[in-house]
């Protein structure tokens, strides 16, 4: 029997996993990517690592459980009778404590539960399949990945808040995000080119979430997220950075208070809420009417001002990778916001762009990457790690 890793990344109406053949002297192979929908339609998709459908069934019952123990009996008997020897998972905040991979224990787990007012949405999503797992599979090792520890080498000068210091010894700073995203795009810039590594870049995972890190030498020194995940660029559903005068405003003034206010900011903001049609930049990109148009150019306005701000905090600018959904796929927006970024010697190659090429800046500019990131590689090689597999 072949042994396994599994690697789960759960996001609000879906769990994206990879499942990874171990081989203990080689790379982890990718067997299957795939995700469990778990919408009013519930349904477990996976394709092979050469794109060739493996599996693509609606399941019944409760979507979350039912999904998870669905996943694993399809993993266990019947593709290739993989036995799994551990599991890892993306967990969005680990706050201050959880700054490297770890086991997850039942004490480990109550410590990210009480992370969750940092992160109300995302962590309780982050937890669930660690529970159920548990709980299906009481005996096999779990490991939490955390989206913040990468940003741990920020300077505290930009990682405080203007605020008395009793809070920031409270934990209120900024954290940062996606952080597996950029790990995994710092190792891939060092296996390009280790001089690549070394250079002052700016990558900007642009998808329904959203955010900018600048880093050099693979490590994060600014990002664009902060105390949470609504920080920094306008993204599908939620704000972005905003004047804690109107936050203000809508509590004191409109009596908008809790529970709506946090809907609002985090579900009905964004290109949502400017364009008042979606917050799908495919859709808008294909729309004709003005306010989806004004949302896409507020989309790329916001990104390119906030990378100017990290070219500032690095003392200038060598790179520049785009990553992410929209990074990966919109040649719209990343000449959108290349063109902003002029000044800054940044110069896109238009046939290279649209052809989604791999480097499309033009000779005269600073080098300019298309870079398709993989949180799940980067999970499972530290449940490797971490579940002693």
């Amino acid at each position: 029997m072949r042994h396994a890793i599994l690697a789960l990344n759960a996001g609000s109406s879906s769990i994206k996993f990879g499942l990874y053949d171990l081989e203990p002297s080689a790379e982890l192979q990718l067997v299957s990517r795939g995700k469990l929908d778990l919408g009013d339609a519930p349904r477990l998709s996976a394709k092979a690592a050469d794109g060739t459908v493996q599996c693509d069934r609606p399941l019944a019952g409760d979507a979350r459980n039912a999904g998870i123990d669905a996943l694993l009996d399809w993993i266990e008997s019947e593709l290739g009778g993989r036995k799994l020897i551990a599991a890892g998972h993306r967990i969005v905040h680990g706050g201050r404590e959880f700054v490297e991979p770890v086991r997850l224990t039942p004490a480990v787990i109550e410590g990210l539960d009480r992370l969750t007012p940092l992160a109300p949405l995302h962590q309780p999503r982050s937890l669930a399949p660690i529970r159920t797992l548990a709980v299906l599979r009481p005996d096999l090792p779990q490991v939490g990945c955390f989206d913040t520890a990468f940003h741990q080498t920020i300077d505290p000068i930009v990682s405080r808040f203007a605020l008395p210091r009793k809070y920031d010894a409270e934990g209120i700073r900024r954290y940062g995000f996606h952080g597996l995203s950029y790990e995994y795009i710092a190792g891939r810039l060092k296996e390009i080119s280790p001089a690549l590594a070394t250079k002052r870049t700016i990558v900007a995972h642009l998808g329904n979430g959203a955010s900018l890190c600048a880093m050099r030498d693979g490590r994060s020194v600014d990002t664009t997220m902060g105390f949470s995940a609504l920080d920094g660029l306008v993204m599908g559903t939620r704000c972005g950075a905003i004047d804690p005068g109107v936050l203000l405003y809508f509590v004191l003034e409109r009596g908008i208070a809790g529970e709506a206010l946090q809907h609002m900011l985090y579900e009905e903001s964004g290109l949502l809420g400017i364009s008042a049609i979606s917050g799908d930049m495919r859709t808008l990109e294909a729309s004709d009417d003005r306010h989806a148009r004004e949302a896409v150019d507020l989309f790329a306005f916001r990104a390119a001002r906030e990378a100017a701000a990290l070219a500032n905090t690095l003392g200038g600018l060598e790179c520049l990778v785009f990553t992410a959904g929209i990074g990966e796929r919109s040649a719209l927006v990343r000449k959108a916001i290349c063109e902003r970024l002029h000044w800054l010697g940044v110069a896109i190659d238009e046939p290279s762009n649209a052809s989604h090429a791999e480097i499309i800046s033009r000779p005269d500019s600073i080098e300019i990457r298309v870079v398709a990131t993989d949180e799940e590689s980067i999970i499972a090689r530290h449940a490797r790690a971490q579940g002693n597999a």
